[in-house]
């Protein structure tokens, strides 16, 4: 056999060999992070023990688009931010705060502003948000060294979001907050101040006569109004607190930290002002009001609930007071809320009870006192109410059309009685807008002439400004429909409300009642009053216009109307209103004149009153009866052994203080002069500019212990005890004893 030799590498491997297999490097963390930057998949940062940001992958520097040495060295505080969420959408505990207590931070949304300073224009592509999650780094010994962590952009999402929310958050036509934000807002604010002792002001807002516009022009119409209505709100309230549309042509505003109702009164008549100017839309001429009512947390409400239905019903209370004007909330509106229903459900009988009835007031002229003609005045005389005023009764009929079925009632009976009076005597009746701007409003005058054998010469429509708020071309057309029928137009309490100089030029009235706001007190030292009747008077004068003082009662106001020209003077200065048989009585005896009688100086307007209140002496509380009250002092009853010049505090009610001085004192009566004067609540009463706050009263331990304002609002703390004997006589208020306190 012959042997050569064989290659190895052409022999046949042996069955049982096994190849040679070569073990991979195991690459270091270090390494891992490095790849996984490089792929662009992983956004890292860290920051030194100080917050400080030392370093910033690459991934993440190109989503900033910034250069590392840019951002390095920077605490991270400045460059996340919280993410501004709104309302609703996420609640998210302060990154400060878990940075600062080295917690470990977990899908914490932040906000990076790359804006550069002094830029307002708000670039989207600047503006990036990040989901981040960091662990805190300690080193062998415990020591904290910083933070580790990665981030994910979410910039798209975020923007999504923000709509969504923003479109559950905020009115679609108006772009103004909603009643969702509103009412969470209210909340969140109330239960925040609430734990420091702050204030916050809601104001609520009805626009008057924007159905009728509505109607008229056509929703798109009244839809450009409530966005014009929402530009002015935002013009007035700039950044003093939040303007929102809850619905249809309801306005609220949240007003923090703001209290003062005296600030709160001239907003409010701000508002009123800039929302009764007109407005064009379309080519088309509008003109609207609002009604505004105003409360106040503490005083008035400590949680969402209770703020709300107290604004609600001030609110009904303005609209009830005529329109055009706002309201601050009282206690004493819930029962006048209760007494409106029933005095609504009864008034509808009423007329055919037969106890409705007219009284006449005559307007007298001030050179001859002779009376040239009568105002008809409504009066309901109730069963068991007796005397129920007009003003409670007439703006509850008007917020129905009753006002429109007692308004027809009022005209035919004027009439029908004003017909068997002398030929040269006219008779004056009030026109509410809701009667005017009724379609068969012409065709009811012409009626009750007809009905009666009036001239029509001898009716006089008294029409206040209110008539113009709404669709101006249908009030042009009513006006032009009345004068073809003879009948003479009168413009009532001008000067307030609505006013507008612009009235007098498109209306064909015959005369201008100046309000008895500038009579009363004209003849005040400083009282700029006067001038005003002088220009009212003359421009009256020059448009071929009577004018009527309204108001007078006093002949020091009664010889300045005189001196300034006025033609006609009303008011108790002359008569009060008198029955229709009085009237025939005194005509039949030939009596046209009235003699003026009245005081001779106009005294400050001091409302009668008689309620219990509480006076605080020192470290004593003692219960008074309140007699009358002004701005600037008040007369109260019911204790006795009260020095002159005394330093004392009138307590009115729901935290108003009115810190006062004994001026006159009698056994058991004392006259108090305000140190603050008090102003108007906008419907003829009167309180105090700022009222004390609970945690204010809770916080001084009330050695007051005694301030029994417990029934009125909530106290926090129970009142210390009175410790020195008191030093005034209580008397019982509710008889004629006499006792120690």
């Amino acid at each position: 056999m012959k042997l050569g030799f064989i290659n190895r590498a052409d022999q046949e491997p042996e069955p049982d060999a096994q190849p040679v297999q070569v073990k991979p490097r195991r690459p270091s963390r270090a390494d891992l992070l490095s790849e996984i930057e490089d792929v662009g998949v992983g956004t890292f940062w860290a920051t030194d023990s100080q917050g400080a940001l030392s370093y910033l992958s690459e991934k993440a520097r190109s989503l900033l688009g910034r250069e590392a040495d840019e951002l390095i060295g920077q605490n991270i505080g400045a460059i996340f931010t919280e993410a501004d969420f709104e309302e609703g959408l996420q609640s998210q505990r302060s990154l400060t705060f878990r940075m600062r207590s080295h917690s470990k931070i977990e899908n914490q949304v932040v906000e990076i502003d790359l804006r550069d300073e002094g830029d307002e224009e708000e670039d989207e592509a600047k503006l990036r948000w990040w989901r981040i999650s960091a662990r805190p780094y300690f080193d062998r010994d415990g020591h904290f060294r910083g933070y580790r962590g990665n981030a994910s952009d979410i910039t798209s999402d975020f923007r999504h979001q923000q709509s969504l929310a923003r479109h559950s958050q905020y009115d679609e036509l108006t772009g103004l907050a909603n009643r969702r934000r509103l009412q969470h807002r209210l909340t969140s604010m109330l239960s925040a101040f609430k734990s420091n002792g702050r204030s916050l002001a809601l104001m609520m807002l009805d626009l008057d006569r924007f159905k009728q516009v509505n109607d008229t022009m056509g929703h798109p119409a009244g839809d450009q109004l409530l966005k014009l209505v929402s530009e002015r709100l935002t013009t007035i309230v700039k950044d003093k607190g939040e303007v929102g549309r809850l619905g249809g042509d309801e306005f609220q505003i949240l007003l923090p930290d703001m209290d003062d109702r005296g600030e709160l009164s001239d907003m409010a008549q701000r508002v009123i002002q800039m929302i009764s100017q007109p407005y064009t839309i379309n080519g088309r001429r509008a003109i609207i009001g609002t009604s505004i009512g105003i409360a106040v947390a503490p005083y008035d409400g400590l949680d969402t609930a209770e703020l709300n239905s107290a604004v609600d019903l001030a609110l009904y209370s303005a609209k009830e007071g005529g329109k055009g004007t706002y309201r601050f909330y009282i206690s004493d509106m819930k029962d006048d809320a209760r007494n409106g229903i029933r005095i609504q459900e009864e008034l509808r009988d009423a007329l055919a009870k037969g106890e409705l009835h007219l009284k006449y007031q005559p307007l007298v002229d001030p050179k001859t006192d002779t009376v040239k003609s009568f105002e008809a005045l409504m009066r309901w005389e109730h069963p068991e109410l007796g005397h129920v005023s007009p003003g409670l009764f007439i703006p509850v009929a008007e917020q129905t059309d009753l006002i429109v079925q007692l308004g027809d009632w009022a005209l035919k009976q004027a009439c029908s009685d004003a017909v068997n009076w002398p030929g040269h005597l006219r008779v004056a009746v009030n026109v509410s807008a809701r009667q005017f701007m009724n379609s068969d409003f012409t065709r009811t005058v012409a009626s009750a002439l007809a009905h009666s054998q009036l001239p029509p010469g001898r009716l006089e429509l008294e029409i206040t400004e209110s008539v113009f708020v709404g669709d101006v071309d249908s009030v042009d057309k009513t006006f032009r429909s009345l004068k073809r029928l003879g009948v003479r137009l009168a413009m009532d309490d001008f000067g307030t409300g609505y006013s507008s100089l612009g009235y007098l030029k498109r209306a064909p009235f015959d005369k201008i009642k100046i309000d008895q706001s500038f009579v009363r007190g004209c003849t005040a030292s400083g009282d700029t009053n006067p001038a005003i009747i002088t220009a009212i008077v003359a421009l009256a004068s020059a448009l071929g216009m009577e004018t009527v003082a309204e108001g007078v009662e006093a002949m020091d106001e009664l010889a300045l109307v005189r001196e300034r020209g006025a033609d006609l003077v009303q008011g108790y200065i002359y008569s009060q209103p008198l029955k229709n048989e009085d009237v025939l009585a005194r005509l039949e005896d030939g009596e046209l004149k009235f003699k003026a009688e009245g005081p001779p100086r106009y005294r400050a307007d001091r409302i009668s009153v008689y309620r219990k209140v509480g006076l605080i002496h020192e470290d004593h509380y003692y219960d008074v009866m309140l007699r009358n009250i002004s701005k600037t002092g008040a007369r109260i009853q019911g204790l006795g052994g009260v020095p002159v010049n005394e330093d004392v505090v009138l307590d009115l009610g729901g935290g108003q203080l009115a810190v006062s001085k004994v001026v006159r004192s009698t056994s058991d009566e004392q006259g108090l002069q305000f140190e603050t004067s008090l102003i108007s609540d906008g419907y003829g009463g009167l309180i105090t500019r700022h009222r004390i706050s609970p945690y204010a009263l809770a916080e001084a331990g009330m050695p007051l212990s005694v301030l029994k304002s417990t029934d009125r609002y909530p106290m926090t703390k129970s009142p210390a005890t009175a410790q020195s004997p008191p030093k005034f006589m209580q008397f019982d208020i509710s008889g004629s004893d006499a006792s120690s306190s």
